[in-house]
């Protein structure tokens, strides 16, 4: 039922409140299946459990509102996270990877699994397949004789009628199958695992022994020389850009763009070693604990000033040169590094930090969301319009191939003729939506009017 619920509802083409639906369905079937197998036994869901199928939910559910097709593939890559994680739910013998991709996995792998349940089910004797099928069929031959004769007979019955049934071509019936396959065995897969899970794992953490110079010296080296640059940063803040740039011989613009980058990847690679540091180092005595700490807890502090740096230069870079979906996706996955090393940072009060990867994973798809509700592509558009508005340039090609979320802003902010050039781009591909497909910001942006038509560089 799930997935025909996902064939008849899901949109591949855009975004549309059919993901949400589809996704309930899913969540319903896989929950109607676990309770109706342990016949009345203990499920195997617990709020943990809801809360990440909540949040893979809420992701598909920003389909109904934002139009942006980059921005809602990143929600749909969130909600398969957040789904394999509503299913896994407490940690397994396996590692993180696992239980984040658990549900594609378990899909693939219980496709065998689901052909003997098929089979055993057809050949059961009291005929109840047989007896299904039939009743499928009737109900197909009477809706396939009735609804044509109902709708000839009332103009408005037909407009429901066409509204709700698609053209049923070749390349419908193919999507139909496609979707229906795919969401059949993601719920399959679910219960499969549900059927089977894998062990826990423990909440004892062992303590691992060895020296621990090789740590020790590496790390505090490191500590080190961060804590030179951040010196350094404070003098620049101090002295001013001016000072900054009588020094270095570079413009602003210049100075951020030679410095982000570079930043972003200090950033990834301290986390990396302090992720390396929490799984390995050596933590049999208090001494080895202190050492971590200390150690990684400075690695940490510092590395936020870092994040901070990596910040004003892009801001200072943006002012410049404007703003981007490139540009602001890497603010907000540098503010996401911030946010897990301030994660990092708790972990080491009682140096357990088991549940840190699963926080880290929590964040990045609550920072998806707040992402979605903020509108990202109305606050590009707004920025480089405030920077227009002081005469700088604008780029009114790049505004013109953004969705239809920036209609309400390009409508209200851009003059003519450049405001009616700008909608036509945005809006030209667009097309009606079946009700699965509806989606607000398409919705919104169709009742906008346009000048006539204009020369249009």
């Amino acid at each position: 039922m799930a997935g025909v619920a996902g064939a008849l509802l899901l949109p591949l083409d855009r975004p549309g409140v059919g993901w949400l639906l589809s996704g309930v369905a899913v969540v319903a079937g896989v929950v109607t299946a676990d309770r109706r197998s342990r016949e009345g036994g203990e499920g195997a869901f617990t709020w943990r459990n809801a809360g990440w199928a909540v949040l893979a939910l809420a992701l598909l559910g920003v389909g109904a509102v934002r139009a942006s097709e980059w921005l809602f593939t990143l929600c749909v890559l969130g909600a398969v996270v957040a789904g394999s994680l509503a299913v896994v739910g407490e940690r397994t013998v396996h590692s993180v990877l696992y239980d984040m991709l658990a549900l594609p996995v378990e899909a693939l792998r219980a496709i065998p699994w689901v052909g003997r349940g098929a089979g055993r089910f057809t050949a059961r004797r009291d005929g109840v397949a047989r007896r299904i099928a039939l009743a499928v069929l009737a109900a197909a031959a009477l809706v396939g004789v009735f609804v044509p004769l109902l709708a000839s007979a009332d103009a408005a019955f037909a407009a429901v009628v066409n509204a709700v049934v698609p053209d049923l071509g070749v390349a419908t019936l193919v999507r139909w199958c496609s979707v229906f396959a795919v969401v059949t065995l993601a719920v399959a897969g679910a219960c499969y695992f549900l059927a089977a899970p894998p062990g826990r794992a423990s909440g004892q953490r062992p303590q691992r022994t060895g020296y621990s110079l090789e740590w020790t010296f590496p790390l505090a080296v490191l500590v080190l020389v961060f804590s030179v640059f951040v010196g350094v940063r404070l003098v620049v803040l101090f002295g001013g850009t001016e000072y900054v740039l009588r020094t270095s011989g570079l413009t602003a613009a210049q100075y951020a763009r030679g410095g982000f980058w570079q930043l972003c990847a200090v950033t990834v690679l301290t986390l990396a070693i302090v992720a390396a540091a929490l799984r390995w180092a050596p933590d049999a005595t208090k001494a080895d604990r202190l050492r971590q700490r200390v150690l990684l807890g400075t690695l940490s502090a510092l590395t936020l000033v870092l994040v901070g740096s990596a910040l004003s230069r892009m801001w200072t870079y943006q002012q410049a040169y404007g703003f981007t979906v490139l540009r602001l996706l890497v603010e907000v996955c540098e503010l996401w590094f911030g946010a897990v090393f301030v994660l990092v940072l708790v972990a080491l009060v009682r140096l357990r930090p088991g549940w840190l990867p699963r926080a880290a994973i929590g964040t990045a798809a609550g920072a998806l969301l707040v992402l979605a509700v903020l509108d990202p592509e109305r606050l590009i558009a707004d920025a480089n319009l405030d920077r227009a508005a002081v005469g700088k340039t604008l780029d009114d090609h790049y505004l013109a191939r953004f969705s239809a979320d920036v209609v309400p802003v390009v409508s209200a902010r851009l003059p003519e003729p450049l405001r009616t050039c700008v909608l036509r781009q945005v809006l030209r591909n667009d097309t009606p939506d079946g009700w699965p497909a509806w989606n607000r910001s398409r919705s919104t942006a169709r009742d906008v009017t346009l000048a006539p038509a204009a020369a249009c560089g």
